[in-house]
């Protein structure tokens, strides 16, 4: 990227009334420099089976190109029209629940071939069509792509295959996933049963694994053929989203993002949080380094919010506040959904940048304080590096696997919720954050490896953290890790098997608690905050140093959090689930014992530091004020240029920020 971009998606053909012309005059008022189109109107583009029409992608295209506005298409395949499955009913994914119905968006089974061949033939209509405007500098395939639970007969006859080619005999697949168990060994491969149905969380867990290829297969497919055409200044993207619990949340359970961006150029992302008092930006951080760390650089923010609903209108200063804080971990492009809000359907009341009535809002001419800044900046916060000193190892395996095997019965808790609580108080404390998954090959790159809830693993991934241990690194685990090799069977060792080695602990029982706290209140949070719940593994330390024991009747001889060195280095456990204020405790006394504490981490939220290097080379300080009060900070860097301002800053100034402000600071 040579500059920040500015942008919207844009949908003429959603438009009430001809108003291209005010719009991009509105657009570029408010510094709006690109826009996406095309992705959700493949019913427009062709509204019969093999009649074509890209009268709005054309007009679009060349009106943008006359403003100077750049633009991305996607490939409209994620939303199939109603001529398709009027001739064909079986591209409709047939899932869990059965047979899917017409309405919604992304309700195909992306293997079928007929939906294969028609999604081809649009993206070749449609990118041969437009690959040589000048207006266009990438595309996007498909959109906030996922299997959609696709698990009919044509599925299945591509999971048995799978599992030919990854097991070879059936003798390995009843070995390894115990289907001897209740009848359920398979003896012939012609009687391999639907996994729908079944029992067995090894079996259904390799079926989400399979399930979870099947996206990465699907979009490589497309960016190959998009590839055929695309000029070398071009980009590919895809526009991934998370977990969803009314906003973005965690770790996206049906897509592996770091398998599936290895197709891309570029990782695109969307972020949705909640705003007003709400707002925290936790969310835009988690989901910015979740998108960075896929390939180890800067990322695209394709989605976030303008107004929303209505718990979302942002406050005065919010939508400036957000902006920034998408740059400060490494963002080269914000984009809202979308510019316009739409008159009907679904999305009525998902608003856009501007309101239904199209006018000028307080929204939008914030809107424009950005775009100006934004274009005026983009030398110094484009392509901004991060030098990140921790890492989160996240798991699509342990995510499925604990799914199968929830915390308790009782608990709706499940592994994103272990995720989120350590990377919130991280956040909370400015500690930096990079994602690393199991594949990874650079947790050497890192001084501290945080591992929650690791239920599933091979032994290689294992003895790799703790060599890293060994060499002088810090590996925080929780509860569950270890405990399961990579098919989700019981390792037979003492409790938390091999990395038992590191951690100096071992435990045979783990219950539910109730009613327990920690033994004299170790971290002096009090005896609201001094809890214990849902899960609680019986540690029995062997060379570890217990840092807190359970108090309770009968469990109170048993560890609850230790620490062990190990070689040069040091493993923390916590065999249960902790208040937050006792996981942000023992997190901040590890991040002191691996060297991990400086000034910026005296602040804490709602003050939130975050820092890169540009493309000078020079550090760039980013102070955020979450909060509706003002705030005011220490400086403690080189001297430097408030960048928004332009006014100098000295070591050791203080400096006030505004309610929901932002200072940047650019070291000389």
């Amino acid at each position: 990227m040579k500059q920040l971009l500015y942008g919207v998606a844009y949908y003429d053909e959603y438009m009430p009334y001809e108003r291209l012309e005010k719009d991009i005059e509105m657009m570029k008022d408010a510094g709006i420099n690109v826009v996406r189109i095309a992705e959700s109107t493949w019913s427009t583009h062709e509204p019969q089976n093999g009649v074509f029409d890209f009268t709005s992608v054309d007009r679009v295209l060349n009106a943008m190109h006359k403003a100077g506005i750049k633009v991305i298409v996607g490939t409209p395949t994620y939303a199939i029209p109603t001529w398709m499955v009027k001739e064909h009913p079986d591209v409709l994914a047939i899932t869990q629940k059965g047979p899917g119905k017409y309405g919604a968006r992304q309700i195909m089974d992306i293997t079928n071939p007929t939906y294969l061949f028609y999604a081809e033939r649009i993206i070749r209509k449609l990118i041969g069509h437009v690959k040589d405007h000048p207006a266009i500098i990438g595309y996007q395939t498909d959109n906030e792509t996922k299997h959609y639970d696709t698990a009919g007969p044509n599925v299945q006859v591509l999971f048995v295959k799978y599992m030919k080619e990854k097991f070879k005999t059936l003798d390995t697949i009843n070995s390894v996933f115990g289907l001897d168990y209740w009848s359920n060994r398979i003896n012939s491969w012609e009687d391999f049963p639907s996994v729908v149905g079944t029992i067995n969380g090894s079996l259904g867990a390799e079926f989400a694994r399979f399930q979870r290829q099947l996206v990465t297969d699907f979009l490589s497919w497309q960016v190959s053929i998009v590839n055929e055409y695309k000029r070398p200044d071009q980009f590919v993207m895809q526009n991934f989203d998370f977990e969803w619990r009314g906003y973005s949340y965690g770790i996206q359970p049906r897509v592996d993002h770091f398998e599936s961006a290895k197709a891309f150029d570029v990782t695109g992302v969307d972020i949705y949080h909640p705003s007003q008092d709400d707002l925290t930006g936790i969310e835009i951080s988690f989901g910015g380094d979740v998108a960075r760390s896929t390939k180890g650089t800067n990322y695209l923010v394709v989605e976030t919010e303008a107004q929303a609903f209505t718990n979302w209108v942002p406050y005065p200063g919010q939508l400036r506040l957000q902006a920034f804080s998408h740059l400060a971990s490494g963002a080269n492009m914000v984009a809202y959904w979308h510019w316009h809000s739409i008159h009907n359907s679904f999305e009525t009341y998902w608003k856009g940048l501007l309101s239904h009535d199209f006018e000028p809002n307080p929204v939008y001419n914030e809107a424009k304080t950005i775009g100006r800044d934004f274009a005026r900046l983009s030398p110094n916060l484009v392509n901004l590096k991060k030098n990140n000193k921790v890492a989160i190892l996240v798991s699509n395996e342990s995510l499925t696997a604990i799914d199968w095997f929830k915390f308790n019965a009782s608990s709706p808790k499940n592994y994103n919720d272990i995720v989120r609580m350590m990377y919130d108080e991280l956040y909370k404390m400015n500690i930096g954050c990079d994602f690393v998954n199991p594949a990874s090959d650079n947790f050497e790159d890192y001084e501290m490896i945080i591992v929650p809830a690791l239920y599933t693993a091979p032994d290689s991934l294992l003895e790799r953290l703790n060599e890293f241990v060994i060499n002088g690194g810090h590996v925080f685990y929780t509860f569950k890790s270890g405990f399961t090799d990579e098919n989700i069977k019981v390792r037979t060792t003492h409790q938390p098997g091999i990395i038992n080695e590191a951690c100096g602990v071992y435990y045979s029982m783990f219950v539910e608690p109730k009613n327990v706290s920690l033994k004299d209140d170790p971290f002096e949070v009090g005896p609201e905050n001094n809890t214990v719940e849902t899960w609680m593994e019986l540690l029995t330390p062997t060379t570890a140093e217990v840092l807190a024991y359970y108090d309770h009747p009968h469990w109170g001889k048993y560890a609850a959090i230790t620490e062990n060195r190990y070689g040069k280095g040091m493993a923390t456990y916590i065999g249960c689930i902790p208040s937050k204020a006792v996981m942000q405790k023992v997190l901040k006394q590890a991040a002191k014992k691996a060297n991990l504490w400086g000034a910026d981490q005296e602040l804490a939220f709602p003050l939130i530091v975050k820092s890169g290097i540009n493309e000078k080379g020079n550090n760039v300080h980013f102070y955020f004020n979450y909060s509706d009060l003002p705030n005011g900070i220490k400086y403690f860097h080189k001297d430097g240029v408030e960048l928004l301002t332009d006014r100098p800053v000295s070591i050791e100034q203080t400096i006030n920020i505004e309610p929901w402000g932002v200072l940047i600071i650019e070291e000389e």
